[in-house]
C-alpha cells in the first residue's frame, strides 16, 4: 500500500546537460499532477490561438464553403434588390386598389398618411393587401359565374374578368401614356408566356426590333399582344386556352432590364394599364 502511495508521489526531473562538459544547462522537476495540469493547459492554449488565428484573420476564407468578400458583397446586394422589388410591388398593389377605389366611387387612400407613421402605415397597408385580395376573389368568382345552365357566355366587361398572368417574372417598368402604352415583363430566357384570356390568335410575325409577336382577339373587345418572343407556339387562327403557353420569352442582353417580355392589352380600341387588371 505505502508503495503504491510513493508511486503515486514519485517526482521526476526534465534536464538538458550538454553532451561534452556534462554540465546541466536546464532543469526542471515535476510530478503526474503537474505533467496532466502542463498538458491540458498546452492544448488549451493552442486551440484557443487557432480559433482567434481562424477568427480574426484573412486566413478563414480558406476554409473550403466559407464565403469570400464578393460573396458576402453579392449576397447584400441580392437583398437590396428583393427589397426594392417588393417595395415596388407594394406601390403597384396600393395603386390598383386606389384605382379600384376610384372606379367604385369610393375614397382613395391618402398616401401621406402612410408615410407618416410607420405602425399606422403597417396597418393600412395590411388592410389594402386584403382588400386586394378580396378583389381577386371576387373578379374570379364573376368569371366562374359567367356560364349557365344552358352553356352560353355572358360578355362581362374588362373590370369583371380574372385574367391569368401572362409570365411568371418581375414587372421592371409599368405602363406609362403615351411613350410607354405597354409593360415589361422580367423573367429568364425560355420562361413559358401565357395566354390570359380564351381567344383567338390573330396575328404571328417577326420584328427585327421586338423578335416574335404574337397578338390574340379576346371576347368583350379585348386584345392582348405578347413581343420579344424567342419562338411563338401558335400560329394565326388558332384557338387558345387561357393560361396556355403561346410563346417563349427571349434573350435581349443589349436591353438594360435583361430577359423580358413587352406585354400590351387594349379594350375597345385603346391601350389600357394591364396592371390594373392583372396581378404579376
Amino acid at each position: 500500500m505505502d508503495n503504491q502511495q510513493d508511486k503515486k508521489n514519485r517526482n521526476f526531473r526534465l534536464s538538458l546537460i550538454d553532451a561534452l562538459s556534462h554540465e546541466r544547462l536546464w532543469s526542471l522537476r515535476f510530478n503526474r499532477t503537474t505533467f496532466i495540469i502542463a498538458a491540458l493547459s498546452a492544448v488549451v492554449i493552442v486551440v484557443v490561438g487557432l480559433f482567434c488565428l481562424i477568427a480574426y484573420t484573412p486566413i478563414r476564407t480558406f476554409i473550403p464553403g466559407y464565403p469570400d468578400a464578393h460573396s458576402r458583397r453579392q449576397a447584400v446586394q441580392n437583398s437590396l434588390r428583393i427589397d426594392s422589388l417588393e417595395t415596388r410591388i407594394l406601390q403597384w398593389e396600393l395603386y390598383t386598389e386606389n384605382l379600384r377605389r376610384v372606379v367604385a366611387g369610393q375614397a382613395p387612400i391618402r398616401m401621406d398618411s402612410l408615410i407618416l407613421s410607420n405602425q399606422a402605415s403597417r396597418a393600412t397597408v395590411d388592410s389594402i393587401y386584403l382588400a386586394y385580395k378580396d378583389s381577386v376573389l371576387r373578379a374570379d368568382v364573376l368569371q366562374r359565374e359567367q356560364f349557365n345552365l344552358s352553356g352560353t357566355r355572358r360578355n362581362l366587361p374588362i373590370e369583371a374578368l380574372s385574367f391569368y398572368t401572362p409570365l411568371k417574372g418581375v414587372l421592371s417598368r409599368g405602363f406609362e401614356r403615351p411613350m410607354h402604352p405597354w409593360v415589361d415583363i422580367t423573367a429568364p430566357a425560355g420562361t413559358p408566356v401565357m395566354a390570359i384570356l380564351d381567344g383567338t390568335v390573330i396575328y404571328t410575325g417577326w420584328e427585327e426590333e421586338s423578335g416574335y409577336t404574337l397578338a390574340i382577339q379576346h371576347k368583350g373587345d379585348i386584345i392582348s399582344i405578347y413581343k420579344n418572343n424567342q419562338k411563338v407556339l401558335k400560329k394565326s387562327g388558332d384557338v387558345v386556352k387561357g393560361g396556355t403557353p403561346v410563346g417563349m420569352v427571349a434573350s435581349s442582353s443589349s436591353l438594360t432590364t435583361g430577359d423580358h417580355l413587352h406585354f400590351e392589352l387594349w379594350y375597345e380600341g385603346a391601350a389600357v394599364d394591364p396592371a390594373e387588371y392583372i396581378s404579376f
